[in-house]
């Protein structure tokens, strides 16, 4: 039996138990060097980082749920770095120089994955991208007019000379209705985020790291030299578990301000569906529309849609899981609209995720008090994001 199911098994066996045993005190419980708080992407890839660094300390990541409840587990699945609207806009938002800071940590992010990971082991399916455009927007425009801009500066992230090309020719290939223009970029791919998540645990575990599972961190406290963090795991009217660990790392993103109230942090529910198989289904590829609220792909001969929060901004600012008949009859008619204009199709599986944003759209790593740090915000862009996020972080907490 591997280290993950074991700790997956003892976390389920503790569900009412009354006590805590003296060998469980001495090994699961025991204090800690480091105790990280969240295993979605930002939590495993800070503790890869940090068992690879130090592999002598005792590191613990605490997750509340039985899986990672987020979004790491429940996005759409694209290993991406930023479409040339949405580029353009956060150019604008931002400032040119911090919008290629934040595109080359992506960049950096989507190699970080390949070279711990195969392909086969995450779904990596290097399919090339797309962003779609009609004549009505502005976006068309401004993107066409500034695509060499953009190219050059891409170059010098991707090492890629004109990364960006406009692809019209292939909207009837994919049989798309109502766009009139694509601008396509080879590197682009998908991949399966649970897959990535698996992968990530069973390194992680197989370093040394332990992985507990439902443990619903409820309050930490600083003590002289040491902090204490409390959990609790279902054990009924006791107290639940109290942790010790030299320094807490909290990544925990849209949920983090139950912890620490006052950050800089806006949950965005994000929702997708997923249609049942179509025959000789034409869409292949990663696409974007309108900034990128818009996002869609195929999983095999499944169309996948994601997003439309724009369509309802105050209502989608929420750590609600549930999906609305708002959002999902949006994601419909713009399949009925733009994608399949000529094809039936099922919705077989709907979700949502919550994503973490905030006033900037740069990860916010920092140390919040003495010995507690975060690495946070991923602006919904986690699987780019947090490995090169997870590696700043680490070398800020100067172990």
């Amino acid at each position: 039996m591997n280290q993950l199911v074991f700790i997956f098994k003892v976390i389920n066996k503790l569900d009412g138990m009354p006590q805590i045993s003296f060998w469980e005190k001495d090994s699961f419980f025991a204090p800690q060097d480091v105790i990280i708080i969240g295993s979605g992407f930002s939590g495993l890839w800070s503790a890869l980082h940090l068992i690879e660094k130090y592999p002598h300390y005792k590191i613990t990541v605490l997750e509340r749920g039985p899986i990672p409840t987020g979004a790491s587990t429940r996005n759409a699945g694209f290993s991406c770095f930023g479409s040339p609207s949405e580029l353009l806009a956060d150019a604008e938002e931002m400032g040119e120089d911090n919008m290629w800071k934040l595109v080359e940590m992506r960049y950096k992010g989507l190699l970080e994955i390949r070279k711990h990971f195969k392909e086969s082991a995450i779904d990596y399916d290097a399919c090339g991208g797309y962003e779609c455009f009609d004549n009505k927007s502005a976006d068309w425009e401004n993107s066409h007019n500034k695509i060499e801009w953009l190219n050059k500066g891409l170059k010098d992230i991707t090492n890629t000379t004109d990364l960006f090309k406009i692809k019209d020719e292939k909207i009837k290939d994919f049989g798309f209705n109502g766009f009139d223009h694509l601008i396509a970029n080879h590197l682009e791919a998908g991949l399966q985020p649970a897959k990535l998540i698996l992968a990530l645990l069973q390194k992680v575990a197989g370093s040394g790291v332990k992985v507990l599972t439902g443990m619903q961190v409820e309050t930490y406290q600083q003590n002289e030299g040491t902090i204490t963090v409390s959990a609790r795991c279902g054990l009924g009217k006791d107290e639940g578990i109290k942790f010790t660990t030299n320094k807490l790392l909290l990544c925990t993103n849209a949920f983090t301000t139950h912890l620490f109230p006052g950050v800089d942090i806006v949950p965005n529910r994000g929702q997708v569906l997923i249609t049942a198989p179509i025959p000789n289904l034409a869409v292949k590829g990663t696409f974007h529309y309108d900034k990128g609220y818009y996002y869609f792909r195929n999983v095999g001969n499944r169309l996948l849609l994601g997003g439309a929060r724009n369509v309802a901004f105050d209502a989608e600012n929420t750590t609600a899981m549930e999906t609305t008949t708002l959002i999902q009859t949006e994601l419909e008619n713009f399949i009925t609209h733009h994608l399949l204009p000529h094809t039936p199709f099922t919705i077989e599986d709907k979700w949502s995720g919550i994503m973490a944003m905030g006033t900037k759209k740069e990860p916010i790593i920092k140390m919040l008090e003495p010995n507690v740090f975060c690495c946070i915000r991923m602006s919904g862009m986690g699987v780019a994001l947090a490995p090169i996020a997870a590696k700043e972080t680490i070398k800020l907490m100067c172990i």
